[in-house]
């Protein structure tokens, strides 16, 4: 799928606004209790170590990110970032949250990876070759000629990945605190 520039454009913008719409949603509208917890924390907390994994491997800019996760899907950060917003849906006992999110991922967070990737393929020549072996967001687990790169601790803080971590933990607590009314 393939959209306008515009309108990848626009919601690249709205991106942050979009983020805070659907954290006001989650905020009044779940109904946690220990069962949809039990379910969705797991997913959720595989997402976010998913996102964290990535930020280990990821030097913006600088160098075409293909080690580590990278070396099996193109975006895992957003791949990351939709299976928290599952999990997360999943603990609140929603359905409409989960449709929620799936909306803003297909509208929103879509065309932002398509942008992305557009400035990948300017900055760096090697990315058609890579984007042609990986998949951009359902991963390929089958054996690839990973280029063996460590998790750097540096990158995950350069990249602020611990923002996720703070906004997850807050979520979570949240969850906790409405399935123990």
């Amino acid at each position: 799928m393939s959209f306008p520039k515009p309108y990848a454009d626009a919601v690249a913008k709205l991106r942050v606004l979009f983020g805070f719409v659907m954290v006001a949603a989650f905020l009044w509208f779940s109904e946690p209790n220990a069962g949809s917890l039990s379910v969705g924390l797991p997913v959720s907390l595989a997402g976010l170590a998913l996102r964290a994994w990535a930020a280990g491997h990821l030097e913006k800019n600088l160098a075409l990110a293909e080690s580590g996760p990278y070396a099996h899907v193109r975006n895992p950060l957003y791949l990351g970032t939709l299976a928290v917003a599952a999990g997360l849906a999943i603990a609140a006992r929603r359905w409409e949250l989960g449709l929620l999110f799936a909306a803003v991922f297909g509208l929103v967070y879509l065309p932002v990876v398509e942008l992305e990737e557009q400035h990948l393929a300017t900055l760096f020549p090697e990315f058609e070759s890579y984007a042609r072996r990986v998949p951009r967001l359902i991963p390929s687990l089958g054996k690839r000629a990973e280029r063996r790169k460590p998790f750097r601790w540096k990158m995950y803080l350069r990249n602020r990945e611990y923002e996720a971590l703070a906004g997850y933990l807050a979520g979570v607590s949240v969850l906790i605190w409405k399935s123990a009314k």
